[in-house]
């Protein structure tokens, strides 16, 4: 049983892929994780992290480009300002039986492949208080009103940017009919944020994967982990929630641009420039970006077409 570790990222997003590779290595240097390009730009990012943290390239590029333009096709041109983010769904199809999808907007405080023994009784699983918010962002009322789901039901929907779960679980097929129920009833979904995966992902977990379990909804209770919530402590340079006297397994910085004076700004420095023994002033870090953002482009110039 092969079990790993799915990120999405781009060139554009190398300080936040650097930051979370960083924080999973600092916890788990062992379990394989690969990239799945969330565009053609990954020309950089790629052999960066290959190089640092052992990260390995989604092996069928010709597919994750088939399967993604398929489910945007379906429905229909611009509709999606972010149709790429469907690229995630190649998870299903890859080498690990059991596997982890992380953001890059994020960065854990533990080995986090662990979490994955709960699949042994459950086929799905997330880790996250989106349902505490009501169906904002994922559904619209119609869905209750025409009987889709039910508010029982609707207690599970998560956030797309953290879940878990088994290889095949959800066929090529299983995703094109999602995707095609979806398109025949836009009126079911908030697309209001451009989250384009999400109210999807959603549908699909919550009408075809009956086995699923929110790991917040655990005995012992568990801690949140949206940087918009203002009352977490800092513990060294992990996060603690005094709500439930527990520390945070990850953070998550959903719909928040991570730069200086965002909420736990200190903490997401922390791993972005752990083991460098002159991290950058605050001042100094948006020049820095943007002196790695032109190294990249140098590098691409330099490259064969």
């Amino acid at each position: 049983m092969s079990r790993g570790i799915y990120i999405t990222a781009n060139d554009k997003v190398t300080e936040q892929a650097i930051a979370l590779l960083n924080s999973i290595r600092l916890y788990d240097p062992d379990t394989p994780v690969i990239l799945i390009p969330y565009d053609d730009n990954y020309q950089a990012i790629a052999p960066l992290l290959a190089n640092f943290f052992g990260v390995k390239l989604y092996p069928d590029l010709d597919f994750i480009d088939r399967l993604s333009q398929k489910l945007y096709e379906i429905f229909g041109e611009g509709f999606f300002a972010r149709p790429n983010q469907f690229r995630k769904q190649a998870c299903w199809f890859g080498e690990f039986d059991e596997f982890l999808y992380i953001d890059t907007d994020i960065v854990v405080f533990e080995k986090i492949i662990e979490n994955l023994d709960y699949l042994q009784k459950y086929d799905f699983l997330c880790c996250d208080y989106q349902h505490s918010g009501g169906i904002k962002n994922v559904f619209t009322s119609k869905v209750i009103e025409d009987g889709v789901f039910t508010e029982i039901e609707l207690q599970n929907i998560f956030n797309g940017g953290f879940w878990a779960s088994k290889k095949n679980l959800i066929s090529e097929q299983d995703l094109y009919d999602t995707f095609a129920e979806c398109a025949a009833h836009p009126e079911y979904f908030d697309f209001s944020q451009k989250t384009s995966d999400q109210p999807i992902i959603n549908y699909m977990i919550l009408k075809r994967i009956p086995h699923h379990f929110n790991l917040v909804r655990r005995p012992q209770k568990a801690p949140g982990n949206w940087a918009g919530s203002q009352h977490f402590q800092q513990k060294d340079f992990t996060l603690f929630d005094p709500n439930i006297n527990q520390p945070l397994q990850y953070l998550h910085w959903a719909g928040i641009k991570i730069k200086p004076g965002c909420p736990y700004w200190d903490i997401w420095k922390y791993y972005r420039y752990l083991g460098d023994s002159h991290p950058p002033d605050d001042s100094l870090v948006i020049e820095k970006k943007q002196q790695w953002q032109t190294l990249i482009q140098k590098v691409k110039n330099k490259l064969p077409i």
